[in-house]
This record gives structure tokens, C-alpha cells and sequence, in this order.
């Protein structure tokens, strides 16, 4: 049962190795260094989720009961707000592309995590896993209000607004 719980955290690190590169590309594409700084910040936020998540594979795999109690008794970083703000109104296609994708990544981590709580037997698991997934509804949350100002913003750009 544990070589379980650990597997499902290595991919997960996995899952936000991959988050943190996606963003990190897009920050490298983005035309001004306020939007790269703003592709960078949901890059950072991967990282915090990957260092958690080290942490918690690191205690787990000792074995040794204490550090598994404390591992699935430790909270998540909580995710930042970012200054959407930062992303330049003239590269508005590249972040709309970038938060679909976001939206999908998160979408994707929310269904990987609910898996993985409906194959665990162990309690202290499952309460993880509502915490994870509860972190990347928020991320979800966050990603889908500012993809849509973008499509308005685009749509209104593009005369496609039915106003």
C-alpha cells in the first residue's frame, strides 16, 4: 500500500515538473518583462508545489511512522495571488493560450488527485489528497476567471463582442 502512496506523489511531482516548464516556456515567449514576470510567478507556484511535494516523498519513504503521521499531517503551501495585471494587453492571445492549457493542466491535477483518493485505504491519504485538490481547484478557479477577461478582452479587440 505505500509503494502506492508513493508512486501517486511521484507523478504528481511529475505533473508540476511539467506545469513549471510549460510556464516557464511562456514566460520565455511573452513580449514584455512584466508578462514573462507574470508566466514566471505560475512557474514559481509549481516549484512550491514540487518542493511540498519532495517533502512529503522524502518523509513517506523512510518509513518511520512519525514522519508519515507528520507528512500527511502537514497543509500545502498556501498558492499566491498572482498580479495578473502584469500580462501585457498586446500579448492577450499568447495568455489566453497559456491559461487554457493552465486550465486543462489543473483540471487534469483536480481529476489525477480525486483517482487517487478513491484507490487509497489509508485515512491520512485521503485527507492529502482533499487538500491537493482543493490547492489546484483554487489555481482552477483563478486561471478560468482570468482566461475569460481575456476573451472578452480579445473578443472586444477583435469586434467579435455581441455589444
Amino acid at each position: 500500500m505505500l509503494q502506492e502512496e508513493l508512486d501517486i506523489i511521484s507523478q504528481a511531482i511529475l505533473n508540476e515538473v511539467e506545469g513549471y516548464e510549460f510556464y516557464r516556456m511562456a514566460a520565455n515567449q511573452a513580449g514584455t518583462e512584466d508578462s514573462k514576470d507574470a508566466f514566471m510567478e505560475l512557474a514559481n507556484e509549481e516549484l512550491k508545489h514540487v518542493e511540498f511535494l519532495e517533502t512529503l516523498f522524502n518523509k513517506i519513504k523512510k518509513d518511520e511512522g512519525d514522519d508519515i503521521k507528520l507528512a500527511f499531517d502537514a497543509a500545502p503551501p498556501s498558492p499566491d495571488i498572482y498580479n495578473w495585471e502584469k500580462v501585457d494587453k498586446e500579448y492577450t492571445s499568447l495568455a489566453m493560450s497559456v491559461f487554457s492549457i493552465g486550465i486543462q493542466m489543473e483540471k487534469a491535477s483536480v481529476q489525477f488527485y480525486e483517482e487517487a483518493k478513491s484507490k487509497t485505504r489509508i485515512e491520512d491519504a485521503k485527507k492529502l489528497y482533499d487538500l491537493l485538490i482543493k490547492w489546484e481547484k483554487v489555481h482552477l478557479e483563478q486561471f478560468t476567471e482570468q482566461y475569460n477577461i481575456y476573451k472578452d478582452e480579445w473578443w472586444a479587440d477583435q469586434s467579435f463582442a455581441p455589444f
